[in-house]
């Protein structure tokens, strides 16, 4: 399965808002090279990266008056990919009726959401990050290119047993498993995986949120088309959502859009620890983005990718499920199934 098979009816996420300044930016959605910019109000507009006179690529234009220029003759597109300058042109003559291609927009908790078709007016709206406006939570934005498929990167993100073994010590330990019982439940457009019975993760990170240990509250989901979503309750009041927006770059690439949102049960302000806790967060990621890399090149040597699973691989099924069109009549979720695990 490649990305070719993730639906483009959909939000995905291109940038940080913060990345998109009065310069434009290259991105690429689908395999489809697109140009980012601002209007004269600030409001961000994608558009696709080719002027339709001489295909010159436009983010290596610039932006004036709120519409990207072209670098070989200057020909100037607004947001919706009209055409509003031809210099040189007479002032009797009409502009030329060439448009460019352009996706619809919005921008939201600081971050550039482009809609997957072009020329669509979508009559949905982006999936909200949590606790945005809340402040007891302190949230970490991060982007990050991935050599996967949007299958593949979001099976990995809410796979337990691997971080056993790859991420040894960061966050669990091959040589502490527990019995732990799974509920699966499936709904319309989401799978979840409830872990019920799961002791503080024994690594690094387990340590850090919850000291004192104990019994910790674990969801894992998937929510169609893209989006991974792992959430932790530790201890009396420590609580840590980390949640993945997956954006197909091209058929085996996929963009990392991901935002951690955390409390933690302490008096002084949380966002102290994001030094502490993000660069482990970041070798845990660089763990699994090197394997995903290194398993993608070589299964080339063995004609391509091909998976041999056992009830452990929780979510995975469902995941394809999901991609594939697959989904369940209820719109609730139900449960589908209940998993004995010793990890």
């Amino acid at each position: 399965m490649t990305n070719d098979h993730v639906p483009r009816t959909a939000w995905y996420i291109l940038a940080k808002s913060r990345e998109l300044k009065h310069a434009p930016i290259a991105r690429t959605l689908f395999g489809t090279p697109l140009v980012l910019f601002r209007d004269e109000n600030g409001r961000a507009g994608a558009l696709v990266d080719r002027c339709p006179h001489r295909n010159a690529p436009l983010s290596q234009g610039c932006v004036e008056r709120g519409a990207v220029e072209c670098p070989y003759h200057g020909w100037r597109f607004d947001t919706q990919g009209r055409c509003v300058e031809v210099p040189g042109l007479h002032p009797s003559r009409a502009l030329p009726k060439f448009r460019v291609g352009s996706h619809a927009v919005i921008e939201r908790g600081g971050w550039i959401w482009v809609f997957g078709t072009p020329g669509t007016e979508p009559d949905t709206e982006p999936f909200e990050f949590p606790f945005v406006d809340d402040p007891r939570y302190t949230r970490v934005p991060e982007t990050i290119e991935a050599e996967g498929t949007v299958r593949d990167v979001a099976e990995n993100a809410l796979d337990v047993p691997h971080t056993a073994f790859l991420h040894r010590g960061l966050f669990r330990t091959a040589k502490v498993r527990n019995d732990i019982e799974v509920v699966v439940r499936r709904g319309k457009d989401r799978v979840e995986a409830e872990y019920i019975g799961e002791p503080r993760p024994s690594g690094i990170i387990g340590r850090l949120l919850a000291p004192q240990g104990g019994e910790v509250i674990h969801f894992d989901r998937f929510i169609a088309p893209a989006i991974a979503q792992v959430e932790y309750r530790l201890g009396d009041d420590a609580h840590l959502v980390a949640t993945t927006v997956l954006t197909p770059l091209a058929a085996t690439k996929t963009l990392i859009a991901a935002e951690v949102a955390f409390r933690l049960p302490v008096k002084v302000p949380t966002s102290v620890f994001v030094p502490i806790l993000k660069p482990i967060a970041l070798q845990i990621l660089g763990q699994d983005l090197r394997m995903l890399k290194t398993i993608r090149e070589h299964a080339e040597a063995f004609g391509g990718l091909r998976y041999a699973s056992t009830e452990l691989d929780v979510l995975g099924p469902h995941i394809d499920a999901l991609l594939s069109g697959n989904d369940v009549d209820s719109a609730s979720l139900g449960e589908v199934a209940r998993i004995r695990m010793h990890v």
